[in-house]
């Protein structure tokens, strides 16, 4: 399987459980990996048979921002299956860090990465 990958898109969006967290935006990093056949945009060179990066993280930024989840696990799932009903892949794995709170944990990084089939 070919991947188009997209690595520490800053994001901003209300995530958390937390009251302080319910009532800010935040960023987040996301890095995903999707995975499509690659044969026909590459025989043809045209940008409408493959996955156009640009349009993906529009989306992204979009569809985040407009989110309010409690948990990331919530939004991991959910923007993977959004991604494979938008742009037709075959599969995800995403990382989504969540830096503000690395920060008052004392860590480099906290997060989740989950990664999705959709066959």
């Amino acid at each position: 399987m070919d991947i188009v990958f997209i690595e520490e898109l800053r994001v901003e969006a209300v995530i958390g459980i937390y009251g302080w967290e319910r009532e800010m935006r935040q960023p987040l990093l996301l890095s995903l990996e999707l995975g499509f056949d690659n044969r026909r945009p590459a025989a043809g060179g045209d940008i409408a048979a493959a996955i156009d990066y640009a349009t993906v993280t529009a989306t992204l930024r979009e569809w985040v921002a407009a989110s309010t989840y409690g948990l990331l696990e919530q939004l991991a799932e959910d923007c993977c299956a959004m991604l494979a009903e938008r742009f037709g892949v075959r599969s995800v794995a995403l990382r989504v860090d969540k830096p503000l709170a690395a920060l008052n944990l004392g860590c480099a990084h906290v997060g989740i990465r989950i990664e999705r089939r959709f066959d």
